[in-house]
């Protein structure tokens, strides 16, 4: 729709395998307009300047990954252009509604996790939106 685009993501190793396939989809998503900022995590203020430029955040974090989502929430904090409206941060927490949901373990300590994320949202005053995926059973 023209909306300026940008994807964090993992600096591209010139060693791996598949590198020229990662190269591909790159330069695919360049034709599109996305501008890629090659990133880690833990380089927080690559991430703040990264996310001063965007008022919405899609993480995009796998499962074991989710307690990273805590890096994302604190330089949206200090980059504070995420605050009202239409600005939002989108966790990644696909699939179920974490404070409604319980199991056995090891999937509670994932909703567990969750929670932590959606908790550390709040803390920081961040608009955020959830995105749940209902399933429905047909039994014949």
């Amino acid at each position: 729709m023209g909306h300026p685009t940008f994807a964090y993501v993992r600096p591209i190793q010139s060693n791996i395998s598949d590198h020229s396939s990662k190269l591909n989809f790159l330069k695919e998503f360049q034709s599109m307009g996305v501008t890629f900022i090659q990133g880690e995590l833990d380089d927080h203020e690559k991430l703040v300047s990264a996310l001063g430029q965007v008022e919405v955040v899609i993480s995009a974090l796998a499962v074991p990954q989710h307690l990273e989502q805590l890096k994302i929430i604190a330089a949206i904090k200090q980059a504070r252009n995420i605050k009202y409206g239409v600005q939002r941060f989108v966790p990644s927490e696909f699939g179920n509604e974490a404070d409604r949901s319980s199991g056995l373990p090891p999937f509670q300590a994932i909703i567990e996790n969750k929670k932590k994320i959606r908790r550390a949202t709040e803390a920081a005053g961040i608009p955020y939106t959830c995105l749940r995926q209902l399933i429905w059973c047909l039994f014949y």
